[in-house]
């Protein structure tokens, strides 16, 4: 809705708002596990881990407003002014859609599993196999969504400015080049290069393919299966990449005798198969962003 609502020539940047509203949640979520872990860990199992959830609560009722509140975009007006509706939206993808629903999967295998790496199994990596200790990881992981907050909007800026596309394909290039630093700088077991480690990965890498990815992946579907196609692409993908990423990094890490080479090499080809899903998407330019009527649509009029 951000990127449909967006004037012209600006959606990238619009759009890029509410992806960087995952930074907050980061930071916020890292100060709630610091805190939880802080308590004693008899309160800790038998109350203390309820706390975040329950806070949460505030967090529902946000969205729940801004969600009633926010009017329908100028694309969803046109389609109802039109009389056109799918009645099988999900049916109207897999038949006519498919070819842009798996390389948005494609593309986005490579975001969420390098999120779930560097985010998730990192902690579990860095405290358990080099020991470092979780607060430091906490505060690196604090830096890093601090850094991309404000990142996220410029590479959304950027995007408008050179197209988004090309955009995501340097965050998959990033992914390349940062895997086997970031793992280095976190076997250095220094504070301050853990923190640049993060950084790299949460603040640039990420933030490069996240910020345009709304804008990106919208442009791929036309506006009366575009919610459906992208929560397709969206959910297919979370679960195979961000359900399995700690799963198989961990077994990569036990394959490799705690040596994360093969992890590394797990993200380059991730990395690779994005790059390639993402030169193959349709160009802004040309994508369908607005209203087409689909062959199984039903026209109504007034």
């Amino acid at each position: 809705m951000a990127v449909e609502h967006a004037p012209a020539g600006k959606k990238g940047f619009f759009g890029s708002l509410p992806q960087a509203g995952v930074a907050p949640g980061l930071i916020l979520s890292s100060l709630a596990m610091g805190a939880v872990a802080a308590l004693p860990e008899a309160d800790m199992l038998a109350w203390g881990w309820r706390l975040p959830f329950l806070a949460s609560v505030v967090l529902l009722l946000v969205g729940w407003f801004i969600r009633v509140k926010v009017a329908e975009s100028p694309d969803f007006e046109q389609m109802r002014e039109k009389g056109a509706k799918v009645e099988v939206p999900v049916a109207e993808v897999l038949k006519h859609h498919r070819r842009a629903l798996l390389v948005v999967v494609g593309a986005r295998l490579a975001e969420v599993t390098w999120f779930y790496t560097v985010v998730t199994f990192s902690l579990a990596y860095a405290t358990g196999t080099l020991g470092i200790p979780r607060s430091v990881m906490l505060d690196a992981t604090i830096w890093g969504a601090a850094v991309a907050l404000f990142t996220m909007p410029l590479f959304g800026m950027l995007g408008d400015r050179i197209g988004h596309k090309w955009v995501f394909m340097a965050g998959t290039v990033g992914i390349l080049a940062c895997a086997p630093v970031f793992f280095h700088l976190l076997g250095t077991r220094d504070t301050g290069w853990i923190i640049l480690a993060v950084c790299l990965a949460v603040g640039l890498v990420y933030a490069c393919l996240y910020g345009p990815e709304g804008t990106l992946f919208s442009s791929q579907f036309p506006a009366e299966v575009r919610y459906t196609g992208i929560s397709l692409a969206v959910q297919v993908s979370g679960a195979i990449g961000g359900g399995l990423a700690p799963i198989v990094a961990t077994w990569l890490l036990a394959k490799g005798g705690g040596d994360p080479r093969y992890v590394v090499w797990y993200l380059s080809i991730l990395g690779v198969i994005a790059l390639f899903s993402a030169w193959l998407m349709r160009s802004e330019a040309s994508a369908a962003v607005g209203l087409r009527v689909p062959s199984s649509a039903k026209l109504r009029t007034p």
